[in-house]
């Protein structure tokens, strides 16, 4: 693994938002959500398509605050448009678990 510098850190925007909306993506190739992040009143409302379906149900997720990368430029995944990137890890199966907080931050605030 190679090193970065403190300023290619920065470079990345990784930010908090709340999950206000999840549907289901059946156009997914594989199984997906469309997930709609509330990131704060500077970043807005985004949306992603998220592999997260092995852990979670649609109605579990709302709520949940999530860490996403916001400066990555929008990128089409099938017919959708991916305006972030939902962060999380793979588990054993290499199933997603998402990346998330202890306790609730304000929407937009900046991982430091």
């Amino acid at each position: 693994m190679s090193t970065i510098t403190w300023q290619d850190f920065e470079q990345v925007s990784l930010n908090i938002g709340t999950i206000i909306k999840a549907e289901e993506y059946p156009e997914a190739r594989h199984p997906a959500y469309i997930i709609h992040v509330d990131l704060g009143p500077s970043i807005g409302i985004k949306k992603s398509s998220a592999q997260v379906t092995k852990h979670y149900q649609i109605d579990e997720l709302v709520g949940k605050q999530v860490i996403c990368v916001t400066n990555f430029p929008p990128k089409q995944i099938g017919k959708l448009m991916s305006e972030i990137l939902i962060t999380g890890f793979p588990d054993k199966n290499g199933d997603v678990v998402l990346s998330t907080v202890d306790a609730p931050v304000p929407n937009g605030a900046k991982l430091f």
